[in-house]
């Protein structure tokens, strides 16, 4: 029989390996994925929940991935005629202490712009998430254009 120590252990390594799950001393990336709009030269999103554990708000402030040319971190805003359009958020997005912040599509997210390399359905790719504090993570996203947004979401194709 496995002792509670052993077991703790054991499903920590499983959970560090499972794709779309990353964690750093206080910071924690859930439910990852992506999303393309065909090969290379084509755009994509990364959609995930950040969960800060620590006492301390954080704000994500930039994104890296060597699958595109540009990684910027992006949200839907109205204009004044009524129409969706997607824009930059260079000030970043805020995760208080002991909060979440959900990037998703129709809201905010990770654009990818040029991807370098063809990123098809079950593909994955290493996202780096900067943070004000320093902090960086390192998350799988593996690709999944199949996936529909969870209800109430708005759908505005793949970019986002």
């Amino acid at each position: 029989m496995l002792s509670r120590r052993t077991f703790l252990a054991a499903a920590a390594a499983i959970l560090s390996l499972s794709p779309g799950f990353a964690e750093d001393a206080s910071i924690h990336v859930m439910d990852a994925y992506g999303r393309t709009m065909g090969g290379i030269g084509a755009s994509g999103a990364a959609f995930f929940t950040l969960h800060n554990m620590g006492a301390t708000d954080d704000r994500l402030v930039a994104a890296k991935a060597d699958v595109a040319q540009k990684v910027e971190l992006h949200t839907h805003i109205m204009d004044d005629q009524g129409v969706m359009k997607m824009v930059e958020v260079k000030e970043g997005f805020p995760v208080a202490a002991g909060g979440m912040h959900e990037l998703k599509r129709g809201a905010d997210h990770v654009m990818l712009m040029g991807l370098t390399t063809e990123l098809k359905d079950g593909d994955s790719f290493p996202l780096t998430l900067v943070f004000e504090s320093g902090t960086e993570v390192t998350v799988e996203v593996p690709i999944d254009n199949a996936r529909m947004p969870a209800k109430g979401e708005m759908d505005h194709g793949t970019g986002g």
